[in-house]
């Protein structure tokens, strides 16, 4: 075995087992196989000069006859979207180069970082493959969530009900269950609206959590998509629940970054971060075939969708690796990106006052390293997303227990957070990527891009000839029934606008309340 990768302490296993054998066995001669036919010396005395730092160890320096071949090199970049989309570049510039896509990995500390570099090889189109475990959107505590979401958004959602109505446990069981499916067939409605036509302890329950779910709905009026994830966390009893699990903390860290991702999203598609996230935005662009108009909570439960669709590479697909440090131990590639290299993240901030803890770390670290075989990269990044707020982070120590003459320094090593030396990647719009199109500058008080609202105030005089000129131009009228090709039958609400920009909020029985710009939705009266 090798000491120098024992890195499951956190299940039992003690590094001090080989030094124990060697005392209790009193084991006079040692071999130790030091020849290393896999990583050139570049990378192997990277990792020796890393491992050397550790006390408990049997000790050895690995070898090969490989030659130095290609430096270790080092990025830093200003965040970590940038951090992703520098790593994209890279991988396509190696890939144009003949490397195979299933020999480029990459290796992170922990599972809640992978999100990042997903959404961005999602977007470049590039396949990959999440080694040992799910895609972010397919874990199960993240599809918890987004179910959550998804009756806060369409309380109809049956799909959603069924895989919440009973997690965390409430004492909700098949059988209840099954009355209330039965239920609703004989009335030909959804398992929400079912739900009262159940009595004793089923309905009760039942009703507990129909109750929970539209007082959450109540008070997420007004709230951006951040406050309402966050309050949806809080109040589900999820947190709560996976804080009992023995190896919850992974489930939590998961949970908190998909606040991230929610803030990421409504920057990126330009909706702001203060937009009322329940609310489709005047001036939103309309889907090209339905002519939905999307509030930023809708819009970002499609996009959660597609990337939880069948993006993963197949068995047998040229695939880029993602996996956890943990999962890459036994396995080799031709190159290697480790990123994330900062304090409390790598190593981890449990680590950081325990002496074992640091030394664990150490030899995580070594692993990582220790995977590569031709190339390695190492990154870390100024600012992280945190809890959906922006944090300023300092890199690994472990930079500093690396040979200066195995690296390659891509960005200038000295340069701080005030420096600006640390240049986004090719292609990075470091203003897109910080407060999204529309925004303007770097306020965070307002942006434009059509996207305000108007909130003086309107006699009721006026607002009743508005509708009557919008009633004409349009042909619908409140209260009227339409069918439309994809909803289905629903009620018109309310009419907004005027010519290209009209709209009608239209209330669809199976799919809830919808936003469709009618110069685009296809509607037909029912008379």
């Amino acid at each position: 075995g090798d000491d120098d990768q024992s890195i499951y302490a956190f299940r039992g296993a003690r590094v001090g087992n080989m030094a124990d054998f060697v005392r209790e066995f009193q084991v006079q001669h040692q071999i130790k196989l030091e020849q290393n036919y896999r990583s050139h010396s570049n990378i192997l005395d990277t990792a020796n000069a890393l491992i050397s730092h550790n006390k408990h160890r049997l000790g050895k320096n690995l070898r090969t006859d490989q030659g130095a071949g290609e430096p270790v090199r080092v990025y830093e970049s200003v965040s970590d979207f940038a951090e992703a989309q520098w790593m994209i570049d890279e991988m396509k510039q190696l890939i144009r180069e003949g490397t195979s896509q299933k020999e480029i990995a990459v290796l992170y500390r922990s599972n809640a970082q992978s999100r990042v570099i997903e959404t961005a090889l999602f977007n470049a189109g590039l396949p990959y493959r999440v080694y040992g475990g799910l895609r972010f959107f397919e874990r199960a505590e993240i599809k918890h969530a987004l179910a959550y979401l998804r009756l806060l958004e369409n309380p109809k959602d049956d799909t959603s009900f069924l895989r919440v109505v009973n997690f965390p446990p409430r004492g909700i069981g098949a059988r209840s269950i099954e009355q209330l499916q039965d239920a609703a067939r004989a009335a030909n409605t959804s398992l929400h609206d079912a739900v009262s036509a159940l009595s004793g302890k089923a309905g009760a329950n039942l009703g507990a959590f129909v109750a929970k779910i539209d007082v959450l709905r109540e008070q997420t009026q007004g709230l951006t998509l951040r406050e309402i994830i966050e309050l949806v966390l809080q109040h589900s009893g999820l947190i709560e629940h996976y804080q009992t699990e023995r190896e919850g903390a992974d489930r939590i860290e998961n949970l908190e970054e998909l606040v991230n991702a929610a803030e990421s999203f409504v920057s990126i598609e330009g909706f702001g971060r203060e937009a009322e996230a329940t609310e489709a935005a005047p001036g939103a662009v309309p889907d090209e075939e339905s002519g939905e108009v999307m509030s930023p909570l809708a819009a970002f439960l499609t996009h959660a969708a597609l990337e939880a669709g069948d993006n993963q590479a197949q068995e047998g697909q040229e695939a880029v690796q993602l996996m956890t440090v943990h999962a890459s131990k036994g396995l080799e590639f031709d190159v290697v990106f480790i990123t994330g290299l900062e304090e409390g993240l790598f190593p981890h901030e449990n680590s950081m006052n325990d002496f074992d803890g640091l030394e664990e770390e150490r030899r995580l670290m070594y692993v990582a390293i220790t995977r590569a075989r031709q190339r390695l990269y190492l990154s870390h990044s100024q600012t992280r997303m945190l809890h959906g707020q922006t944090r300023y982070h300092i890199r690994s120590r472990f930079f500093d227990e690396l040979p200066e003459e195995t690296l390659k320094w891509i960005t200038p090593k000295n340069q701080g957070f005030g420096s600006g030396f640390a240049p986004p990647a090719a292609g990075y719009n470091r203003q897109r990527e910080s407060w999204g199109p529309g925004w303007q500058g770097g306020s965070t008080s307002g942006y434009s891009g059509g996207y305000g609202r108007d909130t003086g105030a309107t006699s009721a005089s006026s607002t009743k000839v508005v509708q009557q000129a919008q009633e004409a131009a349009t042909g619908l009228r409140v209260g009227m029934q339409v069918f439309h090709n994809k909803f289905g039958e629903g009620k018109v609400l309310t009419l907004e606008g005027s010519g290209d920009d009209a709209r009608a909020q239209i209330n669809f029985p199976r799919h809830g309340t919808k936003w469709l710009a009618l110069s685009v939705a296809k509607l037909t009266p029912v008379t």
